[in-house]
């Protein structure tokens, strides 16, 4: 006899369930199952990936799509869709459930109930007679033909007076018997773990969890012959003929986009085939050569054919409205492969400056939706959300969800608190386990910092730990993945509320809709869009000059500008401002926009890893000879010198070296980001070696393209992804080098992004040149603005409001627009903008109020002064007075209590820096004597011993960096770049992972005028500034 599973749950029921859906369908295809339902809670946000392994491995089980629920008044039932009108009715009823509450919780009403027309319907009885009599009355006055009864038994003590009672009702109200499981888990050892989550649900450590925990591991997937013994033959029958009538496959959706996009009397072809030719005309005013319209013409035919013509309408426009808003916006990634996305204004990379490859976008062996990425400004993305929203509908349109999973941190937090760990405890553990470290694995690690490893408790903690990483926790949204259907999309998919107001997801990610084939829009923010169009604006008010990323891109390459770029003067500049850019800068000397193309994509762990670098770098500077094999070969790689360093060139090598089609060629570059996980690219190595022999190529070059293809992994760059990064790179350093003081006032007014931090990119700015003035409530708007000065004919930055930590945005509003012409003169004047007492103290705190007294130990006091409140003393006798008693207050902070404050207050000093003042301190000269300042290293010669101090401002972990992290220590002078060996780490790793202010002692290297500093003892000095509130940026 075989068995269908009707009631089963994943761990997307969070917190209840402790399987994976592929966990509990691979196990229920080798248990011999016909079928089994996943009925998540209210969810069908698991289903996909069961349903993704049944056909990657072409299992024949049934897999059924349902839902459970619980209603207020303790109602149990599952609900299964038989066709696709069942499954648009679930969705349907999730959805109301979902919406009517806010996220993570739903509530499922006697209405919802009612409004089932053709789910079968499961009710799981609760074993109290008077409810559950109450409950079959209801359910069979609107569900008779489609109401059964879910009998599950779990070996408890009350089992046989249950079962009599489910008899009974079933014998009344003539209901048929179903065998259900009611599955948690896929096998019985995953009880623990089950345990464990249930304890987190319900906020109880596990030893107070009590009758709240499972009894037995019997809600597991039980083999065939033991749920033959333990329910009657009926009741197994009745369960495969009710699995028998559900007919419907998650491949039978079908998704239409939104059909107004056309106008009347056209086609969507013909429609787009016509935006096409008038993008022609705009994007090659000088007529398209052959080649190209030969490529267009193929993209259109391939379009037409797959059936994406609306998709790409959808996006066109959107971009169309972005551009008749002014929001800058840029398509990147594969879709800077399609000339037709070009003509359509979707991407800004010409494709005669790079080698396109429309096989990498869109092809008919991959069979997958085309995933275009626009970025936009990411401080006016909302306006392109709210676009999308009032276009579409709410009905229609909603973001994709992602899943949010448990990561080692809050892995250790949660299933630390239910085991009785401490906060404190487990707090030590997340702040000193070394991440960055692959040699030495957490679990060593948490042993080393005092867990005892013979412990039973301890071993079991590490064990959950480790097994609920991965797991889901809750669902998010996508960063800006829009779904948008025709039809009301919660027949679709079920659709909740985000977190954010005015947000709603549906329940599946980026991985289930690419499964399944449905398309979404991805409407991405990108910050330095947003600096950039900051940037115009300041110029074209102050220079009265008018700019666009067109206009600069259409100048001839400026020497000026790459002569800065060759020097790593990049902060702040787009894609290349890092620390492995700026060490490769110098190497490189870009000259040419290409140049930047092979810069952004050459830093990164594919290139590296597959051998690539060193060998374009030697050929670049000609002390290595360039070699192709062939003609064909020297076609691809001739702009790489014979290196592959793209993904494009890769696959474009299988197919002029190996005989790949277009498609096989892509499903090798797929294979190339699983192959370390899963091994897939196994699979082509014959085919690829076997190819270019036959075609007159050598065994052992066939031999290094494969080891370069695996040396790629998973991390390989694409050409058009770095050709449209390289756009918005060269534009940033063109602002940097003209426009300095407008650039970084945009940078500031777009933070956060990037690299650094504000108090970075302002010692940049200073370093430029470029007086930056400090807070002042008589000068400061609530941004950051130009300020020209005729002493220097020239241009400062003035600091906003916005620097001011906890100011509220009323406060500051206030503060503002009841600022008198001639600026507030004194507290009695500033008490009329009715600020709240915390505003005033933020301000006081920032030393914003500094034109009304000299320092802010002094504002303080003078705000403690109640009398300027009233205002019967709000005269010039009564401020004479109070000057007066301030003159009797002598106390001042002293340069430390500056700096400190400083930095509390708005994470910025202007005049003063940590490491100025600490070298300047008698106390600590012992420790520090011997420090060499940033300015200083370039006069140190290579290979000699050196010590430097400084602020972590950051770490970089490159995850192919064989365990070298970078540190960035700031000083007065500039930073200084040092190399942290996995070994020097682990040796003193409480210095390496905590310290504010490092010293470090190393050897000084230098390359094509790149210093950097071996690093051999690190000593932590924070204490010698006690309270200094600076956070590092960390990288991994």
């Amino acid at each position: 006899m075989s068995y269908a599973e009707l009631y089963c749950q994943s761990n997307f029921s969070f917190l209840q369930a402790a399987s994976h859906p592929e966990e509990l369908i691979l196990q229920a295809s080798q248990l011999g199952y016909s079928a089994l339902a996943l009925t998540d809670e209210c969810s069908v946000a698991g289903v996909v990936r069961a349903y993704r392994v049944i056909k990657e491995q072409q299992l024949t089980i049934k897999l059924i799509v349902g839902a459970s629920f619980v209603l207020d008044d303790g109602l149990k039932l599952i609900l299964l869709a038989p066709n696709r009108q069942g499954y648009a009715e679930l969705c349907r009823v999730i959805t109301n459930a979902r919406r009517r509450c806010a996220k993570g919780h739903y509530q499922f009403t006697y209405w919802d109930l009612h409004s089932i027309k053709h789910c079968f319907i499961l009710w799981l009885p609760s074993g109290d007679k008077q409810k559950d009599q109450q409950a079959i009355t209801s359910l069979l006055r609107y569900h008779q033909p489609r109401l059964s009864l879910a009998y599950s038994r779990f070996l408890h003590a009350n089992d046989l007076s249950f079962k009599h009672h489910c008899q009974q009702l079933a014998k009344q109200y003539q209901l048929s018997i179903v065998a259900c499981g009611g599955v948690l888990m896929h096998q019985a050892q995953r009880q623990k773990l089950q345990h464990v989550l249930s304890a987190i649900k319900h906020g109880k450590t596990l030893n107070t969890m009590g009758l709240l925990l499972e009894q037995n591991a019997e809600k597991c997937l039980r083999p065939v012959p033991k749920l033959v013994k333990l329910y009657p033959d009926d009741y197994i029958i009745a369960a495969i003929e009710l699995a028998n009538q559900c007919h419907f496959c998650l491949s039978q959706l079908q998704y239409e986009y939104p059909a107004e996009l056309v106008p009347k009397g056209q086609t969507a072809i013909t429609y787009l085939k016509a935006l096409v030719l008038k993008g022609i005309a705009l994007r090659f005013p000088d007529g398209v050569s052959n080649d190209i319209q030969a490529i267009i013409d193929k993209e259109l035919l391939l379009i037409e054919a797959q059936g994406y013509e609306y998709f790409f309408l959808t996006i066109y426009d959107i971009v169309q409205y972005a551009k008749s808003q002014h929001i800058l916006y840029q398509g990147r990634g594969s879709a800077a492969n399609s000339i037709v996305c070009y003509c359509l204004e979707i991407t800004s990379v010409d494709p005669r400056q790079i080698s396109v490859l429309f096989e990498r976008f869109i092809s008919k062996e991959r069979n997958e939706p085309p995933d275009i990425d626009v970025d936009f400004e990411h401080q006016r993305r909302e306006e392109i959300f709210q676009y999308i929203y009032q276009k579409y509908g709410r009905e229609h349109a909603a973001l994709a969800a992602t899943v949010i999973t448990y990561r080692l941190k809050s892995a250790i937090r949660d299933v630390g608190k239910v085991f009785g760990f401490t906060d404190s405890q487990l707090s030590f553990f997340i702040k000193n386990i070394n991440r960055r470290q692959k040699a030495i694995s957490w679990q060593a690690q948490v042993f080393e910092l005092g867990l005892n490893k013979n412990s039973h408790l301890a071993k079991l903690f590490i064990e959950l730990v480790q097994q609920i990483i991965g797991f889901p926790r809750h669902l998010s949204q996508h960063v800006g993945g829009f779904v948008i259907s025709s039809g009301p999309l919660y027949e679709l998919v079920p659709v909740e509320n985000a977190a954010m107001a005015a947000r709603t997801v549906i329940q599946w990610d980026k991985n289930d809709l690419a499964t399944l084939g449905l398309l979404k829009v991805d409407v991405l923010a990108l910050g330095m869009l947003t600096a950039i169009r900051r940037t115009f604006s300041y110029i074209k008010q102050h220079y009265q000059v008018s700019l666009s990323i067109a206009d600069i891109t259409r100048l001839p390459d400026d020497p000026q500008v790459y002569a800065m770029l060759q020097q790593a003067d990049t902060v702040g500049v787009f894609q290349i401002e890092s620390r492995a850019q700026m060490s490769m800068l110098p190497r490189l000397k870009p000259k040419c926009y290409y140049d930047l193309v092979v810069q952004i994509a050459i830093v990164r762990p594919g290139p590296i890893q597959g051998d690539m670098v060193h060998p374009y770098l030697r050929r670049r500077a000609g002390l290595e000879a360039v070699e192709y094999p062939s003609e064909a070969i020297k076609g691809v790689l001739s702009r790489t010198l014979g290196v592959p360093i793209f993904q494009e060139q890769v696959i474009k090598i299988a197919m002029v070296a190996a005989g790949f089609s277009g498609g096989e060629a892509d499903q090798l570059r797929r294979a190339m980001a699983k192959w370390q996980r899963h091994g897939e690219l196994t699979q082509f190595r014959e085919k690829l070696i076997v190819g270019m022999s036959k075609r007159g190529y050598q065994q052992d070059f066939a031999e290094r393209i494969y080891q370069q293809i695996c040396g790629f992994g998973e991390y390989g760059f694409p050409e058009s992804h770095s050709a449209s990064f390289a756009v918005l790179a060269y534009v940033s350093a063109w602002l940097k080098y003209y426009y300095p003081a407008a650039f970084y006032t945009g940078l500031l007014n777009s933070y956060p992004m990037g690299f650094y931090s504000r108090s970075q990119l302002i010692q940049d700015a200073q370093r430029h040149g470029i007086s930056v003035r400090a807070l002042d409530i008589n000068r400061s708007a609530l941004e950051h603005q130009l300020s020209y000065q005729q002493s220097s004919n020239d241009y400062e930055i003035q600091l906003g409001l916005s620097m001011v930590k906890g100011l509220s945005a009323k406060g500051a509003e206030q503060l503002i627009s009841h600022r008198p012409a001639l600026g507030y003169q004194d507290f009695a004047s500033l008490n009329k903008a009715a600020l709240n007492q915390k505003d005033i103290e933020k301000l006081a705190s920032a030393n914003a109020l500094s034109s009304l007294a000299d320092n802010r130990y002094l504002a303080r006091w003078q705000l403690m002064d109640s009398e300027n409140s009233l205002p019967l003393w709000q005269t010039a006798q009564h401020n004479t007075s109070a000057l007066a008693a301030q003159s009797a207050f002598d106390f001042s902070p002293s340069v430390m209590d500056d700096l400190l404050e400083d930095y509390a207050s708005t994470g910025v000093s202007l005049d003063k820096h940590p490491i100025a003042l600490l070298l300047a301190d008698t106390q600590h000269q012992q420790l520090i004597a011997d420090c060499t300042l940033a300015s200083d290293l370039v006069n140190v010669t290579a290979g000699r011993v050196v010590s430097v101090l400084g602020v972590v401002t950051g770490r970089q972990s490159p995850g192919t960096a064989s365990g070298v992290t970078f540190v960035t220590l700031e000083d007065h002078t500039g930073n200084s770049n040092v190399v942290i060996w996995q070994a020097t780490a682990n040796a003193q790793k409480q210095a390496f992972l905590t310290a504010k202010i490092l010293k470090v002692t190393g050897i000084i290297e230098r390359a094509d005028d790149v210093i950097h500093i071996i690093a051999g003892r690190l000593l932590d000095l924070s204490d010698c500034i006690y309270g200094l509130k600076i956070q590092s940026r960390d990288f991994h």
